[in-house]
């Protein structure tokens, strides 16, 4: 009897000890496990669709390389993603989708400032952080203290821009060509004129077109009559393209260089206008020929995987998820969206393909921009 009652607790005892075992392992597969969604909000349709699909392609890079390091243990994105149509109403719809039931983490998007002007409102009421990655019109952090941005401002990328082809070019006069239907091209279009007048430069004449239009003929004549020493432009890729093969349809010289803003950096520019686009002078956040460790190692996985050199618009997605990730891994929990927004903040000398990244005090982007130019099809560094 006794032998038996021995048994009975060595039982129950091994039971227990199982029983403590089992949940001190299922606890850690639960921590081990921990994920966190990532909206992820592109323009794979509309006027701005040759962005999107580069931010897609940079994304999920980004995305596989995190995940793969993380390995069982660690902390897994899980990105949903959605087409903002590169309208407000669709940006509108996706961010409460994000919101209310994907329940994510954080938000990567919109591609256009149009729309982030729209739906980051949402989602700064809501108390969802968003990381804007090609959004570069004034007034987007301004929406609120959830809103950042690693895309540089174009008041940031276009006055060393004008610098640099008033000191290289000897450019004196322009004629300014712009968008005036897109928050986007008008926030290009008012940082071109300021950068100008405090260059010292003459403004001989300015012409306007909308997001859609084919022939830009007309403005192009008069501007060409005016005799500048150079077109400065701010438009998406696609108007961009048509004007800068337009102008040299109409025999206004590579002389006199088009030099484009942040709509202008994109595969696309060259691929659609073809020889005419050799010479385009493009203000930039980043470019390809980066000597850093870091960026040569994205752009070879990059080309080798989507069969294309990587433009600004896949860098600045690509290092937007790893400071998304650095955030996130900082809070004590995905969902504890506060606690993302902090670490965001925090963020100071952060080692990534657009260089060494910072937030400024007002959640924007502070890393040093570049100039560059078409050369041979693609974008080089300006003067190297």
């Amino acid at each position: 009897m006794q032998k038996s009652k021995r048994s009975i607790w060595m039982g129950i005892a091994v039971l227990i000890s199982l029983t403590l075992l089992l949940t001190v392992h299922t606890d850690f597969a639960v921590a081990a496990g921990k994920e966190a969604k990532i909206g992820l909000a592109f323009s794979m349709t509309g006027a701005a669709a040759g962005y999107g699909s580069a931010q897609k392609n940079g994304v999920q890079l980004a995305v596989d390389e995190i995940n793969t390091a993380a390995g069982a243990d660690g902390l897994k994105l899980i990105p949903i993603f959605d087409d903002d149509a590169s309208t407000p109403q669709q940006g509108t719809n996706v961010f409460n989708k994000f919101i209310n039931a994907d329940k994510v983490s954080l938000i990567i998007g919109p591609t256009l400032s149009n729309t982030a002007q729209v739906a980051d409102r949402i989602a700064q009421q809501a108390g969802v952080p968003v990381l804007a990655i090609s959004n570069t019109a004034k007034g987007i952090t301004e929406i609120g203290d959830f809103i950042f941005r690693d895309s540089l401002t174009e008041m940031v990328v276009i006055p060393n821009t004008i610098r640099v082809a008033k000191e290289k070019l000897k450019v004196n006069k322009v004629a300014l060509l712009y968008g005036n239907d897109d928050a986007f091209t008008k926030a290009g279009y008012e940082a071109f004129k300021k950068a100008l007048q405090d260059a010292g430069l003459t403004i001989l004449n300015e012409q306007t077109f909308a997001k859609g239009d084919r022939d830009f003929s007309p403005q192009l004549t008069q501007i060409k009559s005016m005799n500048p020493d150079a077109i400065v432009v701010s438009a998406l890729v696609e108007e961009a393209s048509g004007i800068v093969g337009q102008a040299r349809k109409l025999d206004i010289p590579k002389s006199v260089p088009i030099i484009g803003g942040n709509g202008f950096n994109s595969p696309n520019l060259m691929k659609n206008a073809g020889e005419a686009a050799e010479g385009v002078i493009v203000g930039a956040a980043w470019n390809t020929s980066s000597a850093s460790a870091l960026n040569r190692k994205f752009v070879e996985a990059f080309s080798s995987r989507f069969g294309t050199l990587p433009d600004q618009f896949a860098a600045q997605a690509y290092a937007g998820v790893y400071i998304a990730y650095q955030a996130i891994s900082k809070a004590p929990s995905p969902d504890d969206h506060k606690a993302i927004r902090d670490a965001l903040a925090q963020i100071k000398g952060m080692n990534t393909v657009l260089g060494t990244f910072s937030f400024t005090d007002g959640r924007d982007a502070d890393y040093v921009p570049v100039v560059q130019v078409v050369k041979d099809g693609k974008f080089v560094v300006f003067g190297e």
